[in-house]
């Protein structure tokens, strides 16, 4: 049977998540999907953006349960919507962020998030003691490239992940590096390649592709978010957004 994975990226700007994305991540057992969010911030920098992006993206993922998917994954290392959107389905819904953290706290003894944008650490500061391992977080870098501006010129892009990564390495201790942004998806081999190149064996997480496959393996084995944990939210009356526009079983 094959599984079908559904990615929500919570931003209005076209070409994040384009088709070569999807054919990389399928196979004959796995089929991935992705749909865009209709009203919300064209990225994702601060958390007023994320704030914005989460209506669209919890109604999508409840969309995407009405549509058959077995699982979905929220495109953004934010997790925007994730707890939110867990109360109001029964399929697994995946955070880049929480699962690539989890994996980075099994793969070494500290790990490093290469985001984007300084003003981004403080967030994934907060949700490594959210998600339980912010004593496993070594420290935050940032490349200081707009999400928008990542593929301008992908070579510098890496030269910066490398510079920023290596600075992890030595000045942090750390010893698994994760993409702080799902824009950067596809560059780990790249990244992986110029730190071999400097005697560093680390492993990069990106966040994408490991979630995706999360969420695959849940499906498959038919495990998901507990509803003692993420019950249902309570019927009752909320303006603008009318039971029957949020589709909630």
């Amino acid at each position: 049977m094959t599984i079908h994975v559904k990615l929500i990226t919570p931003i209005t700007a076209s070409g994040m998540r384009r088709s070569e994305h999807l054919d990389i991540l399928s196979n004959s057992e796995l089929k991935v999907t992705a749909e865009q969010i209709d009203i919300g911030p064209n990225s994702i920098e601060c958390e007023y953006e994320e704030a914005m992006s989460q209506p669209g993206a919890i109604l999508k993922i409840i969309d995407a349960e009405k549509e058959g998917c077995d699982a979905v994954v929220i495109d953004c290392m934010g997790d925007p919507g994730l707890q939110g959107a867990r109360e109001c389905v029964s399929i697994p819904v995946i955070g880049p962020c929480e699962t690539a953290m989890h994996y980075a706290s099994m793969l070494g003894h500290k790990f490093s998030v290469i985001t984007v944008l300084e003003r981004l650490r403080s967030q994934f500061e907060n949700m490594s003691l959210m998600y339980g391992v912010s004593s496993k977080l070594a420290s935050v870098k940032a490349v200081d490239i707009p999400v928008l501006e990542l593929e301008n010129d992908l070579k510098e892009t890496v030269n910066q992940l490398a510079v920023k990564s290596i600075e992890a390495i030595e000045q942090d201790h750390s010893s698994v590096m994760i993409f702080g942004c799902t824009g950067l998806f596809g560059c780990s081999d790249s990244l992986k390649s110029q730190l071999l190149q400097k005697g560093y064996d680390v492993p990069v997480i990106d966040p994408i592709p490991l979630a995706v496959n999360t969420a695959y393996v849940l499906a498959k084995l038919k495990l998901s978010q507990s509803k003692h944990s993420y019950p249902l939210p309570p019927k009752k009356g909320m303006v603008g957004f009318g039971e029957s526009k949020l589709h909630i079983v």
